[in-house]
């Protein structure tokens, strides 16, 4: 040891005289070391010296430094430590953070030194230990750490510190699922990973030892939290540039609270001095200080809590900041197309710019911008609106000159337009029946999508009077609840007209000629009525535009078979040509009926009738078969006149006659099959004439049963099979006729030659033993060459006569 110290000493007057061998041979030891512990943050502090001639020397220099438990065979912490130290002579300092609470167990530290440029460790210091808790003859179980704020996500070592000669029994969290159970060890530790925020106010640890008295538990809590968020609308402004407000939002929740929740503070750079104000937070944060002769601020706002700090920041000239307070005290003035609307705002000596908000009575906003101010009130004069109207308006205002943000709106304000004269004309429409003597027209009115009544009240006038020659002009007045009257007048030409009336004034007149016409000419039954189809939309209506028209009417009846049908009518702009008429009156399988007229100069004329269905539907009732024609082979069916009108649910197509053997599946030639749901097969025929009553079933079989039915069908097919005709087809009298020429006659023919085939074979063939004892044929035998040949003769017969 003393030569280490006799080299250190001469070590600063042969420096230049050193080898470099020399150098990588020389170490200096630790030769002070101290290690204390500070709980508050759980980590050790270290303190340790190696000697003046080092730090003399000034020499780079490498620290290995190890900690360890007491009780555990391995180290737990390696750390190597660069340095260069000075001539100063001060100590060197090292800090380590454990992760297991210091209380639990006693740690020690060793460090040993290696100056850089050496390749030799000095010998390690000796261990220097600080003590923990479990060398203390404690009282009873102990948990560290107690009450702790733990970072969510973090890990976390705990340990429980039993007494001396008793082991931990059972160590747990709860809510947290973990539990550790240990029977031969005074310490217990449970390691948590990723400690998660629970739906309770804070998790609780308990620990036993193997005992069951009182002084045997102990408890203690943690607290699960989040650092606090950084304060990304954090911002500062004024309303009368005398106070400034800074507010900002308070972030994520950090499950701390009460004396754990987030701290505020704010601080100005410029001034170097805190800010004088309280900060108050319920769901937005502020805080407000006096202006002053300030103008250009750089405020620092501080948010932290025990698991962290977090800044934002505002740089900002305070006149650039302005957000006044919202106008109040609004009033108007009314006209029947304008609103002039006057308010009140706090003037603070700078200039307003101020936004009118309208909302219309459809729902939509219009906005209209103003800057005319007075000394303590400004207005705005909002035109082209409609008479007797009611629109909701509401002000707000920004500054003028370096605009910042608009100031909260005003209390909503309801104003209501001063009443005027009905607008636009009434849609006046009728219907014209032929009575003696005269006519009942029928009248209708409605208003016109161009029409407003721009008052609270309305009513209605009729006036008629003949188009020629002097009559008396009639009127009638009506309250707004009716739409129709019905006037009486003769067979003259007629001028008819409808005005709206409020308690300002009277609409401009709608007129509607009413000319001569025969009953003929009104109802326009020359005309044919078309058929038309109707779509999932509506009924598609069309017709052919003449230029002579400005307009065209189409009228209908919601209800075809009530009365009164509920007429009503639509009009068309002169260039159009076609319309689908939809309802919410119409339903399937009720035919409509639609006229089509063209209008000029008030007058109109009957140019189309149609007719269609929504959709269409199968027939109400089957045709009545009235009567069946038999022969052997046909059948002809009539059915009486059936009706194809209105009362219909669809346009009659035509007709299906069904005809099938009671036995067999029908297979008639020209005919098609047809499938029952029973899957029994039909023989099918379709009449495609809706006016044919009469059909006839060819091929039939006679003498054989079948079943027949007549169904009818319309652009919605035809209802199911329920009932079938059955007949029976007659015995066929040619058949007779056939069997005897056929079979009697040839087997007549049979017997007799039967009866003289006898005497034809006793004739002719005798049973005789050789062929020359015939009567009729005699036989001579002669030689050809070898072989023996017999020649036949006839022998002539002699007949007796009896």
């Amino acid at each position: 040891m003393n030569h280490f110290i006799v080299l250190a000493v001469l070590l600063p007057l042969r420096t230049c005289y050193t080898t470099h061998s020399q150098q990588e041979s020389i170490v200096f030891p630790v030769t002070y070391l101290n290690v204390s512990k500070e709980l508050a943050f759980q980590r050790l502090l270290v303190e340790w010296d190696v000697g003046k001639s080092a730090h003399d020397a000034e020499l780079a220099m490498l620290f290995e430094i190890q900690v360890r438990r007491i009780g555990e065979t391995t180290t737990v912490w390696t750390e190597f430590h660069n340095v260069t130290l000075d001539k100063s002579g001060d100590p060197l300092h090292w800090m380590w953070d454990s992760d297991l609470p210091l209380e639990c167990m006693s740690h020690s530290v060793r460090i040993r030194s290696k100056a850089e440029a050496s390749k030799i460790w000095s010998e390690w210091s000796p261990w220097k230990t600080v003590l923990g808790l479990d060398t203390l003859n404690n009282s009873g179980p102990q948990i560290f750490p107690n009450e702790k704020i733990v970072e969510e996500g973090s890990d976390l070592t705990l340990c429980c510190i039993g007494r001396k000669g008793h082991i931990i029994e059972e160590f747990s969290l709860y809510p947290a699922p973990h539990v550790f159970n240990h029977t031969n060890s005074q310490i217990g530790l449970l390691t948590v990973k990723n400690v998660a925020h629970q739906a309770v106010p804070h998790i609780t640890v308990y620990c036993r030892e193997s005992c069951t008295e009182e002084e045997c538990y102990d408890h203690a809590v943690l607290f699960v939290g989040k650092p606090p968020n950084i304060p990304n609308d954090f911002s500062c402004e004024t309303q009368d540039m005398r106070t400034v407000t800074c507010t900002w939002s308070q972030g994520g929740d950090t499950y701390l609270y009460g004396s754990h929740s987030p701290k505020y503070t704010l601080s100005e750079e410029f001034s170097q001095n805190p800010i004088p104000c309280t900060v108050t937070c319920s769901e937005q944060c502020s805080c407000s200080w006096d202006i002053g002769q300030q103008r250009i601020y750089n405020i620092t706002m501080t948010v932290e809590n025990p698991l962290g700090k977090k800044t934002a920041t505002d740089v900002f000239d305070v006149t650039h900041r302005i957000y006044p307070a919202a106008p109040f005290q609004l009033w108007e003035e009314c006209r029947d197309t304008e609103i002039t609307l006057y308010w009140k705002y706090q003037n603070k000596g700078f200039e307003l710019f101020c936004q009118t908000e309208v909302v219309q009575p459809d729902g939509k906003v219009k906005l209209h911008n103003s800057s005319d101010s007075h000394l303590h009130y400004a207005s705005i004069t909002l035109s082209g609106l409609q008479p007797y109207t009611e629109y909701t308006a509401r002000v707000h205002c920004a500054a003028a000159e370096h605009f910042w943000r608009w100031s909260e709106w005003s209390e909503a304000q309801t104003i209501r337009t001063m009443e005027a004269a009905p607008s636009g004309k009434l849609d006046i429409w009728r219907e014209i029946t032929q009575v003696q003597g005269g006519r009942n027209v029928t009248l209708f009115w409605k208003q016109a999508p161009g029409f407003r009544a721009n008052g609270g009240s309305i009513s209605y006038e009729v006036a008629w009077e003949k188009e020629e020659g002097a009559s008396k002009l009639e009127r009638m007045s009506f309250s707004s609840a009716c739409n129709s009257t019905r006037i009486s007048i003769d067979n003259h030409s007629y001028r008819v007209s409808i005005m709206a009336k409020n308690d300002v004034n009277y609409s401009l007149p709608s007129v509607l000629i009413i000319p001569r016409g025969t009953e003929k000419e009104l109802s326009g039954s020359e005309l044919q009525e078309e058929q038309i189809n109707g779509t999932d939309d509506g009924i598609f209506i069309s017709w052919d535009p003449r230029h002579m028209y400005d307009s065209y009417i189409i009228d209908w009846c919601n209800f075809p078979t009530l009365q009164p049908c509920d007429l009503q009518w639509k009009r068309f702009r002169p260039n159009t040509s076609s319309a689908l008429i939809n309802s919410a009156a119409f339903v399937p399988g009720v035919r409509y009926s639609f006229r089509i007229y063209g209008s000029v100069g008030n007058r109109v004329s009957l140019l189309k009738k149609k007719t269609g269905y929504l959709r269409e539907l199968p027939p109400l009732f089957d045709p009545k078969v009235e009567k069946v024609e038999l022969t052997f082979n046909a059948v002809t069916l009539s059915w009486d006149s059936y009706p194809t009108d209105e009362s219909q649910s669809g346009f009659i197509r035509g007709y299906h006659v069904y005809v099938s053997p009671i036995q067999e599946v029908c297979s008639l030639q020209g005919s098609r099959k047809h499938v029952l749901p029973d899957n029994s097969v039909l023989c099918k025929y379709t009449i495609e004439n809706p006016e044919e009553k009469r059909y006839t079933v060819e091929h039939l079989l006679s003498n054989t049963k079948y079943k027949l039915a007549v169904k009818a069908y319309t652009g919605g097919g035809e209802t199911p099979i329920v009932n079938f005709i059955y007949i029976d087809t007659p015995f066929n009298s040619n058949m007779l006729y056939l069997l005897v020429l056929l079979v009697i006659v040839p087997s007549l023919v049979a017997a007799i030659c039967h009866w003289k085939l006898n005497w034809v074979k006793d004739c002719c063939c005798p049973v005789i033993p050789s062929p020359n004892k015939s009567k009729v044929l005699s036989f001579k035998e002669f030689k050809i060459g070898s072989e023996k040949v017999l020649k036949m003769n006839l022998v002539p017969i002699k007949y007796r006569r009896h």
